[in-house]
């Protein structure tokens, strides 16, 4: 069974769509990639949809979700971003807190290092979680 992965932030339209869109690129397919957030924005962050797109990747099609106690069961390992208590906790789960500036309101080029920190994380984190390939 594929490891599970939710992330999330408060407004879910800038680092937790960064970072699931890093690791559904980066993982092709081998993670279940879940965010959300607990006030959704109704869009995402033009500028995190610029800086990935200098990544290559296209979160521009993605929409900012509620989180719901359902996403956090059905995840292996929850990453949040800055939301505090608002996120559930169940046993049996890994939590990591990613301590991140928000991009919210920032320029493309204060974004960027906040998207490479987001990537070095993703790729830490994937090397954790999937067995290394023959």
């Amino acid at each position: 069974m594929k490891p599970s992965v939710l992330f999330v932030c408060v407004h879910n339209a800038g680092r937790s769509q960064m970072a699931a869109g890093f690791l559904t690129a980066l993982s092709r397919g081998r993670v279940e990639v879940l965010s959300a957030g607990s006030e959704p924005k109704d869009q995402i962050n033009p500028v995190a949809i610029a800086a990935m797109a200098e990544e290559g990747i296209d979160i521009a099609h993605n929409v900012p979700k509620i989180l719901t106690t359902e996403a956090v069961k059905q995840s292996d390992v929850v990453i949040t971003m800055g939301c505090g208590d608002a996120c559930p906790i169940f046993p049996g789960k890994r939590y990591e807190d990613w301590k991140l500036d928000d991009p919210a309101g920032q320029g493309i080029e204060s974004v960027r290092p906040i998207r490479d920190e987001i990537k070095a994380r993703i790729e830490a984190l994937l090397a954790e979680i999937l067995p290394v390939e023959a």
